[in-house]
């Protein structure tokens, strides 16, 4: 196991590579896909068999070792933002369902999931209004995920060998 020691761009390496690996995915999956580069939305994907068109907020995460049970924020209300908002009104712009992906990595794994936004409101986000939306990374949240056949589940188990430094 390597530890992870993040460089200065690390966030914005890691977004990235959460953006291109559902965008990998969908594309292996018959989507046509692009990254947008539009307040509240990340992925326009269509399924133009399935007639489909997808507008994806994407959070990615690196979690280190004892944090990776850490929740992913989703949307913030906070000091008068309203991400939620932001993101209805750039799927309505471009006419798309709305969709959630998240990337999480630690230093053994990484996961990716991929979920409606109706799926998590009627399934996951709870009723009770909140300064953040989030996305549960406990095991028993994990366990749920793998097993709702509405949430896209894929695992990158990470086996590095000569990477150390």
């Amino acid at each position: 196991m390597l530890e992870i020691t993040r460089s200065t761009r690390h966030q914005k390496i890691i977004g990235n590579f959460g953006e291109n690996l559902i965008c990998n995915w969908l594309s292996r999956s018959g989507f046509e896909v692009t990254i947008v580069d539009h307040n509240g939305i990340d992925i326009v994907a269509y399924h133009p068999k399935l007639d489909m068109r997808l507008g994806i907020t994407v959070k990615s995460r690196t979690r280190t070792i004892g944090k990776e049970a850490e929740s992913v924020y989703i949307f913030s209300y906070r000091n008068g933002k309203n991400d939620y908002k932001t993101y209805l009104k750039a799927c309505n712009a471009f006419a798309c369902e709305p969709w959630i992906g998240i990337y999480v990595e630690t230093t053994d794994y990484g996961e990716m999931y991929l979920t409606s936004l109706k799926n998590y409101q009627d399934n996951y986000r709870g009723a009770a209004e909140r300064a953040v939306d989030d996305w549960k990374m406990t095991p028993v949240y994990r366990e749920k995920y793998r097993q709702d056949k509405s949430v896209k589940f894929i695992r990158i188990d990470f086996q590095p060998e000569n990477w150390d430094w």
